[in-house]
């Protein structure tokens, strides 16, 4: 039986992964250190980890726990980071130690352990692209720049050519697309990929640096006001408050299913290839923060409409959803959850849960006091 370690394996997409390999009879070891973020102060794994999987709790920057457990399997998927765009931007330290620092010491030991290491996976973003591919009608493909502060107090939302001045078109994403950086988690994506890819070049171990795109499914963490769109805009409707839109809604992205995500890595594993790929996990498709948030508030009932506030936040981007092309070609792998059926059993999911706290003001207000959001 091969044996996996799944780092952040009791969290939302962690726990899917370890989900997926143990009914494919993998060995599966999870290390997650249940960060209160995400946990609400857990002490004991959440009651939807696997019990067949093997949990430890620990932190990925403890070598010792690290060693000990790299020693004893065959592949390694690292899934555990923190996440927060805009947090990120005052959480400078807390955000490079637990997402970089921790991949460092992970990687040391799976150097020191090399010997049985097979296959490495890593949880990248697509958040480093920064803006995605563009075309303008008058000179073609285009990789624009972060839309200036100036245009965006305008209330110009779209990007425009900077040859011509047009209103640029979003086009599909690819891999080969010079990255952006445009936050620190971003930046700490960016590098945990070329960690996990530098090593597994140098040490010929086979390594898979997923870019997911806008994951969501049941087990997110709706009390956690740093997750994605879909999370915060549901434990907003929960509790009968409005749901918060930034700029005016029409930005655009690419929300693939944490199943789907699940079964790319499963691919990985089993991909027998060798060197290092890159490849997004997306599903193609781009849909609006409108269209997204009326779903939820529509699906879960909701008494208050929508408030399309017309401000901004630095580092967002105005569209990007993914060319899967490549990932197809090398593993096999096309989202299989249509959205319209994805949401639906995100939504029955949220009806079952209790407890649902909205924080979404509270971060506001950090964002606002460190003047991240206009």
């Amino acid at each position: 039986m091969e044996k996996v370690l799944v780092t952040g394996g009791a969290g939302f997409i962690g726990s899917h992964i370890v989900d997926i390999l143990i009914r494919e009879g993998f060995k599966v070891y999870v290390l997650d250190n249940l960060e209160e973020q995400v946990h609400q102060g857990r002490k004991s794994p959440p009651d939807y980890l696997n019990p067949k999987a093997e949990f430890i709790y620990g932190d990925v920057k403890d070598k010792k726990i690290v060693d000990k457990l790299v020693g004893q399997v065959d592949a390694v998927i690292h899934e555990s980071a923190l996440v927060g765009v805009g947090q990120s931007m005052y959480q400078v330290d807390r955000y490079v130690l637990n997402n970089d620092v921790s991949s460092a010491v992970l990687l040391q030991s799976v150097i020191e352990h090399r010997e049985r290491i097979k296959k490495l996976v890593v949880a990248s973003s697509m958040s480093i692209y920064g803006e995605g591919r563009y075309i303008c009608p008058k000179c073609g493909a285009v990789s624009p720049k972060t839309r200036k502060k100036e245009q965006l107090e305008k209330r110009r939302w779209e990007l425009e050519c900077e040859g011509c001045g047009s209103i640029l078109k979003s086009t599909p994403t690819d891999e080969a697309k010079p990255t952006i950086c445009e936050s620190v988690y971003a930046i700490t994506k960016k590098t945990t990929e070329e960690l996990f890819l530098v090593i597994g070049e140098t040490y010929q171990i086979p390594t898979v640096a997923f870019r997911y795109f806008n994951v969501y499914g049941p087990r997110q963490a709706l009390s956690n006001p740093y997750t994605g769109l879909l999370a915060i805009t549901a434990s907003r409707v929960v509790n009968a408050k409005a749901p918060i839109i930034f700029e005016d809604g029409n930005q655009t992205r690419d929300f693939v299913n944490v199943k789907d995500v699940a079964r790319a890595n499963l691919l990985a594993l089993k991909w027998k290839g060798q060197g290092q790929m890159v490849l997004n996990v997306g599903t193609g498709r781009a849909l609006s923060v409108n269209q997204v948030v009326n779903y939820v508030v529509k699906g879960l009932n909701g008494k208050e409409s929508p408030q399309i506030t017309g401000r901004f936040r630095a580092g967002d981007i105005r569209h990007c959803y993914a060319d899967t092309r490549r990932a197809g070609e090398v593993l096999g792998f096309r989202a299989e959850v249509k959205f319209e059926e994805g949401i639906l059993e995100f939504l029955d999911w949220v009806k079952e849960e209790e407890g649902v706290l909205d924080l979404a003001e509270r971060c506001l207000g950090e964002l606002e006091e460190k003047g991240l959001v206009k």
